[in-house]
């Protein structure tokens, strides 16, 4: 399970998607939730995943990979839809057993929020699939710049942000090996009762701590070595610019967006 979180990889390619300037592609996708969220019918969802699964299919990703990303959250996509399908007690009655009621109306909002929640995560991982750290951070303290008049640090902040993105697969990788390590070692993780199977995690947390506590030291050593002390002074080996496809990028989106607005409208008088 934890080698399917694809959360934060980079998947180098000469996509449109990945040529995209990424200040652009971080105001797309503000754009898409938006437009996921101003959706209040299915025919106003779809046309915001044709949208996500167009991106997908240009950027050059396997739909392997969108499925892989989409499998460790499964447990919360059915968490969320049972909290929707047995809370929901307006509607038509479609099922009745005792306490349990399920209506018309639970079920059609239990599919809605779990395709939006799908949505969500597709576009968000199509982000960190096509966008390299170094561009990330580039793009965020280029965006976030303004705020440099009340004196907040960009720079670091958006250094933090992209490193702490950055090491969620190394995380992931170390706790899998540590996991496999302790089972080698005679350590049962998947019987017994809910407490047991906590204290059995606990020879997994405290050498993965000490390992990031060790990561974060060396990294600190490396970038002092290169003499890096934060944002001032500091040039870019790439320039951010924008260009004719970074503006088709956006005229698409918006056309989406007003897609979306007009399916719910067409919806609502049918």
């Amino acid at each position: 399970m934890l080698k399917d979180i694809t959360i934060g990889q980079y998947f180098p390619g000469k996509s449109i998607i990945h040529r995209l300037d990424p200040r652009i592609k971080i105001i797309l996708i503000v754009a898409f939730i938006v437009m996921l969220f101003i959706a209040d019918t299915f025919f106003g969802l779809g046309v915001g995943m044709v949208f996500v699964l167009g991106a997908f299919l240009l950027s050059g990703i396997p739909f392997k990979m969108m499925l892989k990303s989409l499998k460790p959250l499964m447990p919360l996509l059915i968490f969320t839809g049972l909290l929707n399908l047995l809370f929901i007690r307006t509607g038509d009655v479609l099922f009745k057993w005792k306490f349990l009621i399920i209506t018309k109306l639970g079920v059609t909002t239990a599919a809605f929020m779990i395709i939006r929640i799908v949505a969500l995560i597709i576009g968000s991982s199509l982000l960190t699939y096509t966008t390299s750290p170094i561009q990330l951070t580039d793009a965020i303290e280029r965006l976030f710049s303004p705020l440099k008049v009340i004196k907040v640090p960009v720079h670091e902040l958006a250094m933090m942000m992209t490193i702490a993105l950055r090491f969620i697969p190394t995380l992931i990788e170390d706790t899998d090996k540590i996991m496999s390590a302790q089972k080698a070692r005679g350590a049962d993780m998947e019987t017994g009762s809910i407490i047991k199977r906590a204290k059995a995690l606990v020879p997994i947390f405290v050498p993965l701590i000490v390992s990031s506590f060790r990561r974060a030291v060396e990294l600190a050593l490396a970038m002092e070595c290169r003499c890096y002390h934060g944002g001032e002074g500091r040039t870019r080996l790439k320039q951010l610019k924008t260009s004719f496809r970074d503006y088709a990028a956006i005229f698409v989106t918006a056309v989406f967006i007003t897609g979306v607005v007009f399916a719910d409208k067409i919806n609502f008088f049918i």
